[in-house]
């Protein structure tokens, strides 16, 4: 029997996503929290340069992947450079290998053969109208790639739950956050296409800190996958408090994993948001349009207030839920799948 998208879009079924990323300590962290809730069927793990390189971001998404036993989910890597413009990185945050800190395990995960655009497209269209959302965490060359290779995704996706932007706040200019700044011209086809848009951006994603207190909590799980977020944190605060003046790391992309989950977790206002493509002070800003009211088929919201206490004990239990991890059974398995 077809599933119709009023159906799809009132059970309480886990939500099915595609995790777009270019890990990335903030990246690793959604990966878990996507991996270790019950409310989420992780139906793939894409990645996207933007942090790093593809290929240095792609073998941090392989180790975290492996870290979490991750081993029954595809990952899959995609474009290596933006769609018109010169590739940038953010190696002053997240270090020489996109994801420096702890040392990471030999990947026990075989990456799938397919492009991430020719995964995302395969994978939306053999799902029912409705029933995938794309939670893109990086730069958004994958996705516009997407929807321009096969315009019937658009019309199939649930919505796409975005960390990138910042109705306010820039960090990579004065006012364009780092994701939207590196391709503007994806980001421009993303927000531009019918799907429902949700802006997770950097006015939510500071108010996600990872203090003492929070870091001590995953400390105290005691596990690998929770030793693992320790360490990431470490360097993060290290790098945040050097280059940007943080006392805590704002920890940006299980924000938008964590809307997902539950969307009363971050508050949102209906607006319309467009990117900035020719201002020589602009160039990557989120131009967003709070007068009121959104005019009638506006398609995006932006994210204005997280429960803090709510969201990290989200990520501490998806930890837990993890638990130890064996990396034999998990090579093993992997073998066997």
């Amino acid at each position: 029997m077809k599933v119709s998208m009023t159906d799809v879009m009132t059970d309480n079924a886990p939500r099915k996503i595609i995790l777009d990323c270019d890990p990335g300590h903030d990246d690793a962290v959604a990966m878990l929290l996507a991996y270790g809730n019950p409310q989420i069927d992780l139906l793939a793990v894409t990645t996207v340069m933007g942090n790093q390189t593809l290929e240095k971001v792609t073998a941090n998404a392989l180790a975290v992947g492996t870290i979490a036993g991750m081993t029954a989910i595809p990952f899959s890597a995609g474009c290596t450079r933006p769609l018109v413009r010169d590739l940038q990185t953010a190696g002053e945050i997240h270090g020489d290998s996109g994801m420096d800190g702890p040392r990471q395990p030999e990947s026990r995960i075989t990456l799938d053969e397919r492009h991430a655009v020719d995964l995302l497209i395969e994978t939306i269209m053999a799902h029912e109208p409705g029933e995938v959302t794309l939670v893109p965490t990086g730069a958004l060359t994958n996705i516009a790639l997407a929807a321009r290779k096969e315009p019937r995704i658009v019309e199939r996706v649930r919505e796409v739950v975005l960390m990138g932007g910042g109705y306010h706040t820039g960090n990579w200019s004065a006012v364009a956050e780092f994701n939207i700044k590196i391709d503007p011209e994806a980001a421009h086809i993303v927000f531009n296409e019918s799907w429902p848009v949700v802006m997770v951006g950097l006015d939510l994603t500071h108010q996600a800190l990872a203090t003492t207190e929070v870091v001590d909590r995953i400390a105290a799980i005691g596990t690998g996958p929770a030793k693992f977020v320790g360490e990431l944190m470490e360097f993060f605060h290290a790098a945040y408090r050097d280059a940007q003046g943080f006392e805590a790391p704002p920890v940006h992309d299980p924000c938008a994993v964590a809307y997902v989950i539950d969307p009363s977790v971050v508050r949102t206002v209906k607006a319309p948001v467009n990117i900035e493509l020719r201002g020589e002070l602009t160039l990557g800003m989120t131009v967003t349009d709070f007068r009121t009211p959104a005019p009638q088929g506006c398609n995006t919201s932006v994210a204005v207030e997280l429960d803090h206490e709510r969201f990290w004990e989200m990520v501490t239990k998806a930890l837990e839920n993890i638990g130890e991890v064996s990396l034999e059974a998990a090579a093993e398995t992997s073998r066997i799948g």
